[in-house]
């Protein structure tokens, strides 16, 4: 637990409905105190409220013997098993493992109309809608994304899946690789501390050749203020029976909440919605399929763009400043 980043604890707490909490929280510790110095609070308030909580038990030193609590019951993690996912089509709990995802995706087609069921008949899963966008030929099938958000004010807190989205993003630009035309992108902080260490970094340029523009600061996309799609992207889809879909860094995603044209709607990390915006759809093997290719023909793979920890860990540290609060 002492490895894990305040903004990572505040995610976690802020997901408690998920994993069936009215809320989730963390001992205070010495990563709580580093957090407050780099908001900007000064040594002395620093060290007043390290005083008061260690005078009221209130404060855990790694260091010093620990005292063994007792709950009514316990949830054992293992670390080590870990791994990326998201969550959808419909509900924030049902997880998918993203090396499972096309397995579920067409899975979700397949099953009666539910939580995880859209009841395609099996010969129209193939189907695909053509349309004219800005003049040029596009097509829409199920599972093309519409909508890619980075938003919620808990993920856009966190500077390391911050930093990470704009990676992924200047990687992809690097190689060539674009947002697909008819996928509707924004990019809607939880404060502008968010903007103002995108742009020390330099990486906000490139969100924004990738189409995340900053909308506004605060609720958009996962309460439903997306605003409306471009309207030949609604016109095609209008009428038909195609499911698209929105992949957005938001807390919720239940039915009819994002979009009423996005029947499935799937929670991701910032810096896989960047990746599912370039690949245009969730109907995607991220190990074995590209998400684009380069203009010499080849083919560009999710890991070719995706950041390293420590990539990440470097712009974090020179990038966010305690003034900036």
């Amino acid at each position: 637990m002492s490895e894990l980043s305040l903004a990572d604890r505040a995610t976690i707490a802020n997901m408690s409905p998920e994993y069936g909490a009215t809320m989730g929280f963390f001992p205070v510790d010495h990563v709580t105190l580093e957090y407050l110095k780099l908001t900007g609070r000064s040594d002395e308030t620093v060290s007043m409220i390290e005083s008061y909580l260690r005078a009221n038990n209130m404060f855990v030193d790694y260091n010093e013997p620990q005292q063994e609590r007792a709950y009514t019951s316990y949830l054992q993690l293992d670390l080590g098993h870990v791994e990326p996912c998201i969550s959808g089509p419909k509900r924030p709990h049902d997880r998918v493992p993203l090396k499972d995802m096309k397995a579920d995706w067409h899975a979700c087609l397949d099953n009666p109309v539910g939580f995880k069921g859209f009841a395609v008949p099996k010969e129209k899963q193939e189907e695909v809608v053509k349309f004219s966008y800005n003049g040029q030929p596009a097509e829409i099938k199920h599972g093309s994304v519409v909508i890619a958000a980075i938003t919620s004010c808990t993920n856009t807190s966190n500077p390391s899946v911050m930093i990470g989205a704009a990676l992924v993003a200047k990687k992809a630009s690097d190689l060539g690789l674009k947002v697909k035309p008819w996928v509707k992108t924004s990019l809607a902080p939880g404060s502008r501390v968010v903007e103002k260490y995108l742009d020390r970094s330099g990486l906000r340029e490139s969100l924004t050749k990738q189409g995340f523009e900053i909308v506004g600061y605060g609720c958009t996309t996962c309460i439903g203020n997306s605003g409306n799609l471009d309207p030949e992207v609604a016109s095609a889809i209008e009428g038909t029976d195609i499911i698209p879909a929105a992949v957005l860094s938001g807390n919720r995603n239940f039915e009819g909440r994002v979009h009423p044209q996005t029947r499935a709607n799937y929670l991701a990390s910032p810096p896989l919605v960047v990746a599912y915006a370039l690949a245009g759809t969730v109907d995607i093997d991220f190990e074995k399929e590209p998400i684009g290719t380069r203009s010499d023909g080849k083919s560009v793979y999710l890991r070719d763009v995706w950041p390293s920890n420590e990539e990440v860990a470097q712009v974090v540290q020179y990038s966010v400043l305690p003034s900036m609060f």
